[in-house]
């Protein structure tokens, strides 16, 4: 081989190894520069490397930390995960966002999101892990407090007497209540996903009124009659209005019903009551009336008796004054 060709060789050499030292140079830097902690391990679970966001995220140092076991950074609750993890990537397998909690150098806990892939040297060969940690105890917070704010709110509706029922923009029921099922007497899972209308004595009226709503917003005091499975009816007034996401899309209606069937048969009894005594005073009227005009009656049949006894008296007075008159005439005559 000639001495330019071995001198050619060396310098492509040179630059190759030059340019494969920049290479990790630059990944180096990276990884130093990336926001989320990243770590190598050895598969004994041994820490390799550390970089700075890992020394923020868990408040050790490389220094402090390289050369330690990975238990160091594990929940208490949790001891074999690591060795479970480790025992897939010697299998092959990577894992990918996984979450679950890890303890800082405080003793507090985090919760991270984790993915650790395999590293294998130019031979190929497997010789250890990479971590990626997220921290993600914020939004671990906020879910929490959602789902505990859900759950309050769950609690709230399953607590009222009203029937409540979430209605699709096609009509179809999407949420219920204890109280919506106990109306109607079917259970949730045979509720949801069918036509809302369909548990009304009015169908027609009932689809008109959800449809009402998300041409306006909302519906007030809207009469509907409910229809048991038994075939019990339930007077309602529907108040509703339509909900939406975070963005203002319409997601479907909040219908909230209010059980006026005591109010109405209150009503209907009071009607009832009105009649039967407007009924009593016309009877009482009548009989008034009837009173009077007996009295009437009476007081000019007695005024009637009265005048036959006094016409009665005339007659025997005239009578009497006759007798006299004639006795007192005969005696003369015979005078004569």
């Amino acid at each position: 081989m000639g001495d330019a060709v071995k001198q050619k060789i060396k310098r492509t050499k040179r630059e190759m190894a030059g340019t494969e030292e920049e290479r990790i140079a630059l990944l180096a830097s990276i990884v130093d520069s990336s926001d989320d902690a990243v770590y190598a391990k050895t598969l004994e679970g041994v820490i390799t490397s550390w970089n700075r966001a890992a020394e923020l995220m868990y408040g050790y140092t490389a220094a402090e930390i390289i050369g330690k076991p990975v238990s160091v950074l594990l929940s208490p609750d949790r001891p074999k995960e690591m060795d479970d993890i480790l025992q897939k990537i010697r299998h092959g397998e990577r894992i990918e966002h996984f979450e679950t909690l890890r303890r800082r150098k405080d003793g507090t806990l985090i919760h991270i999101s984790l993915t650790v892939s395999p590293i294998h040297d130019s031979a190929g060969r497997l010789i250890g892990a990479s971590s990626i940690a997220r921290d993600i105890t914020e939004r671990k917070r906020m879910e929490e407090q959602l789902l505990a704010t859900s759950q309050y709110a769950r609690s709230l509706i399953e607590a009222s007497l009203d029937p409540l029922v979430t209605i699709s923009p096609e009509g179809k029921i999407t949420d219920v209540n204890e109280a919506a099922v106990k109306v109607t007497g079917m259970p949730k899972e045979r509720l949801i996903g069918t036509d809302f209308s369909d548990y009304f004595t009015e169908p027609d009226k009932a689809r008109e009124g959800y449809e009402q709503v998300f041409s306006k917003g909302f519906v007030t005091d809207y009469p509907l009659t409910i229809r048991h499975r038994d075939g019990r009816l339930t007077s309602v007034l529907y108040n509703a209005s339509v909900y939406r996401d975070a963005q203002g899309k319409v997601l479907g209606v909040f219908a909230a019903a209010r059980d006026v069937t005591a109010q109405r048969e209150a009503e209907a009894k009071v009607v009832e009551q009105r009649a039967r005594e407007e009924q009593r005073a016309r009877e009482l009227e009548r009989l008034a009336e009837l009173e009077r005009f007996q009295k009437l009656t009476v007081g000019r049949e007695l005024k009637m008796i009265e005048l036959k006894k006094e016409i009665e008296e005339l007659k025997r007075e005239n009578d009497e004054l006759r007798k006299e008159a004639s006795s007192e005439w005969r005696p003369a005559e015979r005078t004569l």
